[in-house]
């Protein structure tokens, strides 16, 4: 099956590795909430194509302010597609790279079984202390969570109880720990090929929050480099939108 998958990323890569015969050196900025695909699709882009992926995850704000400043990123997988945008009006980013990669889902989720219910009940009945959610200020799926809270109209009444991590990963381990009894978490973090986390979980209505279009772009530092093109390219593989999928995301 290793050889299988080989032989299918290697056959996808192949145009951009022509570019260089060198191996080269990525500098990436990865969306928090993509951490579980790419810590797989990691070393299976490294053996078939012979460059090396140094990887950074964090949330789209804070990487917009870093590669504003003069961050070494050469590409940016973001949370959102607005980051990506602006950047290319910035002229940080190459527009005709940029592509979606994947649509995230926001999740409700805690560790305790029979807490969070089918329909998100929990939350007007605020039956537990502490709620886990990313910076909304930074983070997409934090501000999707905000959302929510405003739409079914408890933000107020559960202000107190908001337990704010820098971004998704940080929400998710504040539940995962048990310092927070539940927390609006992305899908990709609790599922994998059709099973969920221990405990129980809500996913969220799409209609509640606006669309989480996840898009990867080449940033200009990166014009240059093969890596980076043969990343784009590898990113759009049959076999690695699998993975993507695996891991609930839509495509």
């Amino acid at each position: 099956m290793k050889t299988v998958v080989t032989f299918i990323l290697m056959a996808g890569l192949s145009l951009c590795l022509t570019i260089s015969a060198s191996a080269a050196d990525l500098h990436l900025a990865v969306a928090a909430n993509f951490t579980g695909p790419m810590e797989q699709l990691k070393p299976l882009f490294e053996k078939a194509s012979g460059h090396k992926l140094i990887i950074s995850y964090g949330t789209a704000g804070k990487f917009y302010a870093q590669i504003k400043n003069g961050a070494p990123f050469e590409l940016l997988i973001s949370a959102d597609d607005e980051t990506p945008i602006r950047l290319e009006k910035d002229g940080l980013a190459l527009p005709e790279t940029r592509f979606t990669y994947a649509i995230g889902k926001l999740m409700l989720w805690s560790t305790k079984p029979g807490l969070v219910d089918a329909s998100g009940e929990v939350l007007k009945q605020a039956d537990f202390k502490r709620l886990a959610i990313a910076s909304p200020k930074l983070a997409v799926y934090g501000a999707a969570g905000v959302e929510v809270m405003k739409k079914l109209g408890v933000y107020e009444q559960l202000q107190s109880r908001l337990v704010f991590g820098e971004n998704i990963s940080q929400a998710y381990q504040f539940v995962a720990t048990g310092n927070a009894d539940l927390g609006f978490v992305a899908l990709s973090q609790i599922y994998k090929n059709g099973n969920y986390a221990a405990g129980s979980h809500w996913q969220v209505p799409s209609n509640l929050y606006p669309r989480i279009r996840q898009d990867a772009v080449l940033l200009s530092k990166g014009r240059d480099n093969p890596a980076g093109k043969a990343l784009l390219v590898f990113l759009k593989t049959t076999e690695t939108k699998k993975i993507i999928r695996s891991y609930g995301y839509d495509i």
